[in-house]
């Protein structure tokens, strides 16, 4: 399934590359940087742009000399946005790409950045400005901090610490005025993406400490404050990636509801910045990092992105053949989603009975999807056997389905790992279509459902079958003693 999403990202490579060729110089410009690295020479560089923050796309090569000159030429424009210059053996230097791109660099491979000069464009030359005036203040403040390992007296070290603080007032106020001096610079709005938003003093909680959740709570409302969804050219920078993958993975609570109320928050300001690559980038890259997910039970996020955003347009797709796939892989998943009630197999016992999924009386059932001649099956069942050993008649049950294979080759599997207690189930009419049904593209595939037959885990390792169950019993256990305090209460009162 990853490749579909691929195909439709490839697509999208195409389309964005030709709008941002389209909208940038006129072709007749081209562009020409001239390099000088000391340090380097009898090579080849590589002149490429970020798409995402895992991705680059090479746009010109050029030859290094014997003295370390090269020269990227083109006849027309290159996209916007933040590039490197790949570097053999040295790693690599980024450049601004903006409308002048007519413009020469000088550095050294010993210090890429302090040694940087940029002659003939302004936002290079703001952009390794900034970075070197904070460069050296983080150079005073590692050699104060190596002093006061070295003084130990209360004297000096209280000297140090207001050497580091006011050496902290002035980056700030050096950024700050950076920022004001070069409001529409696109390095300056690179920084300003980049920066941490500044929480003011925490009220205090209850116990008298600074209140984390409100600090939280603050970070993440004012995460996006400083984040131009209007401009294009972050679409080529690693930036927008990042910041949905840590808005999403790391300040959002991993539960189908809560990630897509997040997901719509953010599509949504993609949608009201009106720049097209900005929207498209992130809805597609929402939808693939939850197409096969980290956290189990959250592909709901996956189904909702493709139902609201592809099926209805508003994330065109020109292959409509990939897109039909994608259409018919949520259709697989929405039924078998954490939560929903599973559909009953029709499968049949080794008497050739119906196997009713609903008339399974237990707390737990596990409902293990295999192939008697999978290998990972076959690693699994020595695990299922021991599962269903130690809680039959416990409150949890197994009903064991082969997908595929002869009657025999299923019956042989059952005998030969000795899984008489399972309740074991076989399509012998061919009624099923497991892929498509119950979302069974590998084997095995395990789901866990409650008594009423919801799905708790799908998907779930055949080795975490027992952990899950018992940390479930251990969940239903907890409501139950939450319960009864209130009850007694209750009845102490009348």
């Amino acid at each position: 399934m990853k490749n579909l999403l691929l195909a439709l990202l490839a697509g999208f490579l195409s389309l964005s590359v030709a709008q941002a060729q389209s909208t940038a110089q006129a072709p007749s410009d081209g562009f020409k940087i001239t390099g000088h690295i000391t340090g380097l020479k009898d090579t080849t560089c590589v002149l490429a742009h970020y798409f995402g923050a895992t991705q680059y796309i090479p746009k010109d090569t050029a030859r290094v000399d014997g003295a370390g000159n090269m020269v990227f030429a083109g006849k027309k424009s290159l996209p916007q946005g933040l590039f490197l210059v790949v570097v053999p053996g040295k790693g690599y230097m980024q450049l601004l790409i903006t409308d002048d791109q007519q413009f020469s660099f000088d550095t050294d491979t010993a210090s890429i950045i302090n040694a940087m000069k940029i002659s003939g464009s302004k936002e290079n030359e703001l952009f390794y400005a900034y970075q070197q005036k904070l460069g050296k203040f983080s150079e005073e403040a590692q050699a104060i901090t190596m002093q006061k390992k070295m003084r130990t007296d209360a004297a000096s070290s209280a000297l140090l610490n207001k050497q580091l603080s006011d050496l902290q007032k002035q980056a700030n106020e050096y950024r700050a005025q950076f920022l004001t001096d070069n409001p529409t610079a696109f390095a300056a709005k690179l920084f300003k993406a980049t920066a941490e938003p500044e929480i003011p003093p925490a009220p205090k909680a209850a116990n008298g400490r600074p209140d984390s959740i409100w600090v939280f709570n603050y970070y993440k409302d004012h995460f996006w404050d400083d984040f131009d969804f209007s401009d294009e050219r972050f679409v080529r920078t690693p930036f927008l990636q990042s910041k949905i993958e840590r808005y999403i993975k790391e300040l959002t609570v991993q539960v189908p509801d809560s990630l897509i109320k997040e997901a719509d928050f953010i599509v949504n300001k993609a949608i009201a910045g009106k720049n097209t690559d900005i929207k498209y980038y992130t809805i597609y890259y929402i939808t693939s990092q939850y197409e096969q997910p980290k956290v189990m039970g959250t592909e709901g996020l996956f189904v909702h992105m493709f139902e609201k955003y592809y099926k209805t347009g508003i994330m065109t797709v020109s292959d409509s053949s990939t897109l039909k796939a994608i259409g018919e892989r949520v259709a697989a998943i929405k039924p078998n989603l954490v939560g929903k009630t599973m559909q009953s197999p029709i499968v049949s016992d080794t008497l050739r009975r119906p196997i009713n999924l609903s008339a399974i009386k237990a707390d737990y059932t596990v409902v293990f999807f295999y192939s008697p001649t999978c290998g990972h099956c076959r690693e699994s069942a020595p695990k299922l056997k021991k599962l269903i050993d130690d809680y039959k008649g416990k409150g949890v049950e197994v009903l064991a389905i082969a997908i595929d294979q002869s009657p025999e080759e299923w019956k042989k599997f059952i005998k030969e790992f000795k899984l008489g207690k399972a309740i074991h189930g076989y399509d012998f009419a061919h009624k099923n279509d497991f892929r498509n049904q119950f979302d069974v593209f590998t084997t095995p595939t395990v789901n866990v459902l409650d008594k009423n037959k919801k799905i708790l885990a799908h998907k779930l390792p055949a080795e975490q079958i027992e952990d899950f169950i018992l940390f479930q019993k251990r969940q239903q256990a907890g409501k139950k003693t939450d319960a009864a305090p209130t009850n007694a209460k209750a009845s102490v009162k009348k």
